[in-house]
């Protein structure tokens, strides 16, 4: 298992959806392993292919307590098919923003399809932690940042700080 390096804002290919996976075969699941191991390492709770540089529709999670026995998820091609209330994300944060959190309207439930790392159709109900980490890996896959679903004037103030920080470096 490898521990892949996490693209952050302004890296261009953050904004790019990405393509769906045709074949589940054995470099998939190389990306699947080298996505949990490098998910792990950071420590965050899900992570999209893209934020490692890998053009395919695929997230992994695991929203079971730190303390608890590991529990990764995996999730191709994932589609949201319906979405239901409004739920406030307070200080949602992401490993490809670093150092920056912000409160996010996201919908309070979600049913989700896509496949599991075996390839097989796969349906999931969320709501709580799971709906808001399915929802910001899936928007991954889509090319959005949680920080373009803020308001214009915050997700400035983000912008600015990391062009002051990379003039800096």
């Amino acid at each position: 298992m490898t521990i892949l390096h996490i693209l952050t804002y302004p890296d261009k290919s953050l904004a790019q959806p990405t393509k769906p996976v045709e074949n589940v075969d054995g470099t998939i699941q190389q990306i699947i392993e080298d996505l949990a191991s490098t998910m792990y390492n950071a420590p965050g709770v899900g992570l999209a292919a893209i934020q490692v540089g890998f053009d395919k529709s695929i997230i992994v999670y695991d929203v079971s307590p730190r303390e608890a026995k590991r529990s990764l998820q995996v999730l191709i091609n994932p589609r949201i098919v319906t979405s239901e209330g409004e739920m406030l994300s307070e200080e949602e944060g992401c490993l490809s923003v670093p150092d920056f959190r912000a409160d996010v309207k996201r919908a309070a439930s979600v049913l989700v399809e896509g496949l599991d790392r075996d390839g097989n159709p796969l349906s999931i109900s969320a709501d709580g932690l799971l709906a808001l980490v399915l929802q910001h890996e899936i928007d991954h896959l889509k090319g959005t940042l949680f920080i373009d679903r803020i308001s214009a004037l915050k997700r400035e103030l983000y912008k600015r700080r990391v062009k002051k920080k990379l003039k800096k470096e």
